[in-house]
Formats: structure tokens, sequence, C-alpha cells
């Protein structure tokens, strides 16, 4: 309406036309789920909830991973789900548990944004669960303004059941009947975690959880980064939404949120990476080593490193040196567990069989128990280097290779194509518990630290057709 237009108003008029503008934000505000608007990653996570029963969604402080959550959890509580859902959807109504790390967080963040303001029970209902859908509320005894259980009328005609817990009480305090959702809000502890999952085990239910990993490498988030041959894998999986995905924000005040961050946690904060704190042992930005993949100069050496495994995975990384600049580029990783030195050497000598192979210490065992690991890939046609990896010197300590890597990537020396995201993985949770390196999940970078080793034994690619086998030997 223009102000001619209302100028022109009578004051029963405008009177009237303001009673109807108040109605109107009286409804939306006890409306909020119809205006969800979520963003590209919010509809990823939603999305993924059609394929698999655990999901998490990693992302970055006030990118709004706990909103999401809130948004879906309202949608399944009361089935009203927008024409863009693809989703899971409940046909009728559940029962749910929701929570996070006390009954005071829990208040504070999963029931604010259901409902509404906890201490201002006038405004319960402007929370994602429309005001018209709630039909009764219990308190919890000893919290100020903290709900014990919501009841919300469902779209079916039936009454769908939410449940607030927090984490600090202990698993026992989620040992619900069964359920059919859990939303874990901020990391629980793995007690909790498995108990939620347990909690959905006889309705085929559905686990997702919001949070900002800022405790590092936890047993939770490896189950859906790093799952090594579990086969519960298949029915987990992660979105992880970056400062950079959150249209609210604009450049400038991007540069701003992130210069704000201690380094240690910045990559956490902002793109959603599990921060390892001080005990990272290589606090490098991702995006100051990752580089776009370029066809190798002619003239440019390479070399292969392998790590040897069955349980923790057999991995293979292949290095191009730059001798002239004296940069080190990964380019090609391998990773697989569970097999024999003839399905890992028919995959890596695919990258030419004239390629040098560095190898750990563990490849030259005792040969009275049968050929060691070296002597049967070089069986399989792999051109293992006569010694195991070491340096110039003869030794081969391990921190020296993890600070010549370290020296490299702060020097920009040490460079890893963006094709390569198993090196990406253990990269961003390569770390020190007590001042030890933790020994997992660290294959790809342990090949990778052997080649760098033998970077002097490494070689410009030959013409295949100058290569050929003699008893299954590389001459």
């Amino acid at each position: 309406m223009t102000p001619s237009m209302l100028a022109s108003l009578s004051s029963s008029e405008k009177l009237e036309l303001l009673q109807l503008l108040e109605e109107k934000e009286r409804r939306k505000k006890q409306n909020l789920l119809a205006s969800y608007k979520p963003y590209s990653k919010q509809v990823e996570f939603h999305t993924a909830g059609a394929a698999y029963r655990e999901r998490l969604f990693m992302a970055g402080n006030q990118l709004g991973k706990t909103l999401s959550g809130a948004a879906e959890a309202a949608m399944h509580l009361t089935g009203r789900y927008p024409d863009w859902w693809q989703g899971r959807r409940f046909d009728g109504s559940i029962t749910m548990l929701a929570g996070s790390e006390s009954y005071e967080l829990t208040r504070d963040g999963v029931q604010r944004l259901l409902i509404g303001p906890p201490l201002n029970e006038e405004d319960w209902g402007t929370g994602y669960i429309p005001k018209a859908a709630i039909i009764g509320t219990t308190r919890r005894a000893g919290v100020s303004g903290t709900l014990d259980s919501v009841t919300v009328r469902h779209v079916s005609g039936g009454a769908s059941t939410l449940l607030f817990k927090g984490y600090d009480q202990g698993r026992s305090k989620w040992q619900a009947n069964t359920v059919d959702y859990v939303w874990f809000d901020e990391e629980p502890p793995e007690d909790v975690y498995l108990e939620g999952i347990t909690r959905t085990n006889a309705t085929g239910g559905s686990v997702a959880v919001t949070f900002t990993p800022l405790k590092g490498m936890s047993t939770v988030v490896a189950r859906f980064i790093m799952p090594g041959e579990d086969p519960g894998a298949a029915y987990r999986t992660v979105t992880t939404m970056t400062i950079e995905d959150a249209e609210h924000y604009s450049a400038e005040e991007r540069a701003r949120i992130i210069a704000s961050y201690p380094a240690h946690e910045r990559e956490a904060r902002t793109k959603g990476v599990p921060s390892l704190g001080s005990g990272r042992i290589f606090p490098i930005a991702e995006e100051s080593i990752k580089v776009d993949p370029f066809e190798i100069p002619k003239h440019w050496v390479r070399i292969g490193g392998l790590d040897f495994g069955w349980d923790h995975p057999t991995a293979g990384a292949g290095l191009a040196w730059d001798r002239d600049a004296d940069v080190v580029y990964v380019t090609k990783v391998y990773r697989q567990s569970h097999a024999t030195p003839i399905v890992h050497a028919a995959a890596l000598k695919a990258w030419g069989i004239w390629l040098p192979w560095s190898w750990p210490h563990d490849g030259n065992n005792d040969m009275a128990a049968g050929p060691n690991l070296a002597s049967q890939y070089r069986a399989q046609g792999m051109n293992l280097l006569p010694e195991r990896a070491t340096f110039e010197d003869g030794s081969n300590s391990v921190e020296a290779g993890l600070m010549e890597m370290l020296d490299r990537m702060i020097t920009g020396r040490f460079k890893v194509f963006s094709t390569c995201p198993e090196w990406f993985e253990e990269f961003r949770l390569y770390h020190r518990k007590d001042g030890k390196i933790v020994k997992e999940r660290d294959d790809v970078i342990s090949a990778s630290r052997y080649a760098l080793m033998m970077k002097r034994f490494a070689k410009v690619k030959a013409d295949a057709a100058a290569w050929k086998f003699t008893d299954r030997k590389v001459v």
C-alpha cells in the first residue's frame, strides 16, 4: 500500500488494517516452520535421511546446523513436510528423543528453537513446532523454564511425543522405550550415542547429530569420517557445511569471522573440520597445500611410497618432485584394508611399472616364516627399492620425517592434489595425545613420508616399452 493510499483511509479503516497486519504477524510468528528456507547444504543433510539411518551434520559455529535439526524435528513431529522435501517421511505420529550436553543447554538450544523462549511461556509456540500443534507440555523440576516432554498434534490425527534429555545425566536417562527418532544437538559421549541408536532398533528409526567438532577426533566423529571396515558404515553419512556455504554472510563478514578465531580452532569453527587443538601434527590451513591437478612435466622425477597393513589399510602415495623449485607434490593415493599383496600390486602397477617404490622396515621381516612383504610385492612386478626407507644418513626417525613434511608445508614446498581426498582426511585428524603421535588413520600420510625420505631415488617417467619382465621381476 502506497503512502497516498494509506492517507486516504479513515481512522476505522486504519485501525482495521493495523489489526490485520498484527494478526498476520502473529500467525507468522506462531508458524515459523512454514517459512523455513534452507541453504543447499542443509537440504543435502535433510535429503540424506531418506537413505541413511544415521546422519551427522558437521558445521562451523552459527552456520545453521542446530536450526536445521530443529526444523526437521518439527516436520517429523507434526507431519508438516514442505513441497520441496525429499528426506525421510513419517506417515503417522512418532516418539522422539532430543537433547544436548546438559538440561540447561538443551533448554537454551533445542527447546528454544522447537518451542520458543524458555522463560516466557506466553511465547511458547514461536519455535519451529507451530503453536497450533502443541497439545501439552510437562515441566522438569529443578531447572527453571525446562520442559521434560511435549505432546504434538500430527497431521494424521495422532499425537507425537517429544522427550528432552541431557548428556550429563548419563546413558541411563536415554533408556526410554523404543522411539522413532533421536536428535543429538552437540556431540554426545559414545555411550549416550549408542544408547540413542539402541532406542531406534525396533522401529527402524533415524538418528541425527548436529555439532561443531571442537572435541577433535572422538569415537563419534570417527564413526562417520573414518569408519574403516565397519559394516554399519553403509547406513551412515556426514554432511559438512563451511562458512562459504552460509549465504547470510557477506564476503567481508566471512573474512572478519574467520580472522577472529585462533588458528588451531579456525577450521573447526568455520568449516566443520574436527579440531585437534595444539595436538595437531600439521597445524596448517588445508588451502595452503591443496592444488588442482595438472599434467606433471616430463623432466620432474617421481617416486611411490608404500605402507603395509591388513586390519589397518595398506596405503600407497605417488610423489612428483620439481627439483628446480624443490617442491614435492602428492599426486595419487591408494588405501585398502583386508587384501593381499596381489590385490594391492595390481592396483598400484597401474601408476607405471617403472615407478620406484619406497617401503618401511616391516617389509623386511624374517624370511623364515615365508617370503617377506617386500619380496611378495617384487614378485608381483613392483619396482621396490633395494632397501627400506631411510634418510641419507641411514636414520628413519618418524619425527624427523614429519618435521620435514611440516617444514615444507610452511615454506610452500609440499603440495597435495585436490583429487586425493584420503590424504586430506588423514591430514585433518593426525594428532598427538600426551605428546605422542597417535598411530591411527595415518596410512596414506605414512606412505607419503616414506616416499619423501627416499626422494633421492626418484626417477623421470620411463617409456613403458623400454621395460620388460624376467621371472616376474622388472628389469
